[in-house]
């Protein structure tokens, strides 16, 4: 059978997306180039001067022959580019001097051929942070309609298929949001089941809403936000399976499921977790990764209006091809 990470490269090169890597120079960027051309993932844009971008290619041993490149200071692109961003940011006291400026700057001028249609799609982060990916994206893509905070999701692929959906979970959020409110929470929530829908082809997503109290069994302020968060989510998504608190053990393991939360549709089945905070979040995923053995692919980043996504800086040549694909499906 063939594993998800392929499934996703397959259903990516079926939809014909073009995706730009603003770090034409890197590495792992570079050498991912052929693999994502050849299995026809995402038509590549890099980013940079063409000489210094084909000159570390040929340094990296990388053909990057199927890609176009772009040097965000020389292309016909970037008069309107900055004009685009002076609109958008002249409130805040940008001048057109200071928009020329930050457009020469790949991150913000990937975030901008996003925007204006010219890519699908943008991927970043093998050298540069997730707070340098993220702030050119949510000043000029910006969050989606309805979505008030980003969120970093994790495809979680177990070799014990016992539990989740054929041993496969969406955890979030893993990667962003420190604190998300109770309203956050439920965002994710939809967000979240979205990614499952989009990039797993889950059928029946089932979001549990996690904390260290199951149905009441604790009182805190911590497990009111989770409460209140599984209120919202009710009410503003009903076509979405949600429910809570629960511990982690009464969200996947369907006897604790049925004895801690008797009256709930979905305990003991859920395929989908969202987690109080980004410290449970984080430290979750990554338990189930060096623990479990479990494969971590993303973090897929939720509620941007058009899709970015951020890498790891200690990313593998694969998870660049990967994150590209996630990235294809989500446009």
């Amino acid at each position: 059978m063939m594993s998800l990470t392929a499934q996703i490269r397959e259903k990516a090169a079926a939809k014909g997306k073009t995706i730009v890597l603003p770090e034409g120079t890197e590495e792992r960027t570079l050498k991912a180039v052929k693999t994502i051309v050849d299995q026809k993932i995402a038509q590549v844009v890099l980013l940079g001067d063409e000489s210094a971008v084909r000159g570390a290619a040929s340094s990296f041993g990388a053909d990057i022959s199927g890609a176009e490149i772009i040097n965000p200071a020389t292309t016909p692109l970037l008069d309107d580019f900055v004009q685009a961003f002076y609109e958008l940011r002249k409130e805040k006291g940008v001048t057109l001097d200071k928009a020329k400026a930050t457009m020469l700057d790949p991150l913000f001028f990937a975030s901008m051929m996003v925007k204006l249609g010219k890519a699908d799609g943008e991927v970043a982060g093998a050298q540069n942070t997730t707070g340098n990916v993220l702030r050119p994206a949510l000043q000029i893509i910006k969050t989606a309609p309805g979505m008030s905070a980003v969120s970093g999701a994790f495809i979680m692929i177990c070799p014990d298929k016992t539990y989740g959906d054929d041993g496969i979970f969406v955890f979030a959020d893993c990667a962003v949001t420190i604190d998300p409110s109770a309203q956050q929470m439920a965002e994710f929530a939809k967000a979240t089941v979205q990614t499952a829908v989009d990039v797993c082809g889950f059928k029946d997503p089932k979001v549990g809403m996690l904390s260290f109290s199951t149905k009441g069994s604790a009182s805190h302020e911590l497990v009111d936000k989770v409460v209140s968060a599984v209120q919202i989510a009710k009410e503003r998504f009903p076509e979405i399976k949600v429910d809570g608190e629960f511990q982690l053990d009464a969200a996947i393991v369907p006897s604790v499921g049925a004895s801690k939360a008797p009256g709930s549709e979905i305990a003991g089945s859920c395929n989908v977790l969202v987690f109080p905070d980004l410290q449970a979040g984080n430290i979750g995923y990554k338990l189930v990764q060096r623990l479990a053995g479990a494969e971590a692919v993303g973090p897929i980043l939720q509620g941007m209006d058009k899709p970015v996504n951020d890498l790891s800086r200690g990313c593998s040549i694969d998870d660049v091809i990967n994150v590209v694909a996630m990235t294809a499906l989500k446009a």
